[in-house]
């Protein structure tokens, strides 16, 4: 893929970029170690000042990075100015809460004496120069809940971006520059994936986290893998969305037409296999049908758009080949199944329910990165739960029901790094993300991803 902006709304390539050459990026990892030996020794009043200066400089610059955004991958410009409001909230709450999360931990007084010190303590240090490979769909929040706790802990970053959200990559660049970080702390790296693993391989290199594809994902573990060196990954999903009988309905249609297409569908968290118990179905099926029925899908640029274009022409493409497989299978089409005939440019598709489908469908083992939504009876909960795990994915779910029972039933069988009740998959900087199976592992945001790229050390001092 050239690194370049190309409008999905009319498929116009408005801008490329040379990718960096060898030099420059050799030039840029001196740079990134030579940052981290300063910055891994200030103290976290100083780091709290930046991050919280970068916040103030992106809450300024919210309505022109939003429709930067917009432009290169298509998101409704009222999500992207609400991604760019969700990164300036997790900047700030890092910088305050950065310093109690990565406090010195003491052991119980007995297993310090036990151990034969008189005393010890548990110190999380950085690791150094962090890479960050990050995806297009959400090309701000994605690197932004990398980057603020890695700065925070004492890290510095290196972003290689999708190739095809330049403009928002060279930005974060800049922000951070312009937030007074100094040289080296935070860089991208205009590369194509081809470079990637020399970038890895780079002593300099300490760790990487990655956000994307399986096949990228596996790509980046392998090498990191042979190097020895830590990974964070998040990577594919096919949520279920569990309606159970005594579920408020209305509110589930509702809050499962926005996860759906929320970003155009376009989503790792967003629900896509929706399953119902038969109790419910009729309901939730005509309501939520009427609901994907009635969005918007147009012009990002439009305040009242509901839906844009997908990303990539590649990306509808293989939309396209999934409902399409599964159509021909014997699947339903409840709404949508194809381009919208309004839009003769860019890279639409209309949001579609699928019923009917089986295991033999590729959308039932693939996942649909697009406003398309699977609908799935089920007699009782024992069948929801083996539907809902039977998929290759477990980032997250989301369970309807009033029933404490099925809740604790729910959140002890469903095989995913979050249960969501009563609403939809979201990630909050207090909270820790991250899945299980190729869904990926570690843990983004909270206390739990700001300690992923540190090293607990144990101090102990003898008696």
């Amino acid at each position: 893929m050239p690194i370049a902006t190309i409008d999905p709304a009319t498929g116009e390539t408005l801008e490329t970029f040379e990718a960096l050459p060898g030099d420059e990026v050799q030039r840029r990892l001196a740079a990134a170690e030579s940052a981290y030996a300063h910055h891994r020794t200030t103290g976290f009043a100083e780091r709290a000042r930046l991050l919280d200066r970068a916040a103030d400089l992106l809450e300024e610059d919210t309505a022109d990075i939003a429709r930067t955004m917009t432009t290169e991958m298509g998101k409704p410009v009222k999500a992207a100015r609400a991604e760019a409001a969700k990164c300036v909230k997790a900047m700030r709450w890092y910088a305050e809460h950065a310093e109690a999360l990565l406090a010195d931990e003491h052991p119980a007084e007995k297993d310090v004496r036990d151990s034969g010190a008189s005393r010890a303590i548990v110190r999380y240090r950085p690791l150094g120069v962090v890479l960050a490979v990050m995806p297009w769909n959400f090309p701000l929040w994605q690197v932004i809940r990398f980057a603020a706790p890695a700065l925070m802990a004492g890290n510095v970053g290196l972003l290689k971006h999708a190739s095809n959200v330049p403009r928002t990559a060279l930005y974060l660049q800049d922000l951070f520059t312009r937030a007074g970080y100094p040289e080296g702390c935070f860089q991208t790296l205009l590369i194509g994936s081809g470079a990637v693993e020399d970038v890895l391989r780079d002593r300099r290199v300490a760790a990487a986290t990655l956000t994307g594809s399986e096949p990228a994902g596996r790509s980046v573990a392998s090498v990191a893998g042979d190097e020895i060196k830590k990974t964070v990954l998040e990577l594919g999903g096919s949520d279920p969305f569990l309606v159970l009988p005594s579920a408020d309905v209305e509110r589930a249609a509702a809050t499962a037409v926005t996860a759906r297409v929320q970003n155009n569908g376009q989503s790792c968290i967003a629900a896509k296999r929706f399953i119902v118990h038969a109790d419910v179905y009729d309901a939730f099926r005509e309501r939520f049908v009427a609901g994907m029925r009635e969005l918007t899908v147009g012009d990002p640029m439009s305040e009242d758009t509901d839906v844009g274009p997908l990303a990539t022409e590649q990306g509808r493409a293989d939309l396209e080949e999934l409902v399409d497989d599964a159509l021909g299978g014997g699947a339903t089409a409840l709404c949508g199944g194809q381009r919208p005939k309004e839009q003769e440019r860019g890279w639409y598709y209309s949001p579609t329910v699928l019923a009917d489908v089986t295991p033999q469908m590729r959308i039932h083992r693939e996942e649909a990165f697009g406003p398309v939504a699977t609908l799935y009876r089920v007699a009782d909960l024992d069948e929801a739960v083996e539907l809902a795990n039977d998929t290759p994915f477990g980032l997250s779910s989301n369970v309807w029901t009033r029933d404490d029972a099925d809740v604790e039933r729910c959140v002890r069988d469903l095989q995913a790094g979050g249960v969501f009740v009563n609403g939809m998959t979201a990630s909050h900087p207090g909270l820790p993300f991250g899945g299980v199976k190729r869904s990926g592992y570690g843990r983004e945001l909270s206390g739990h991803g700001i300690r992923e790229f540190c090293n607990a050390t144990t101090v102990w001092h003898g008696a």
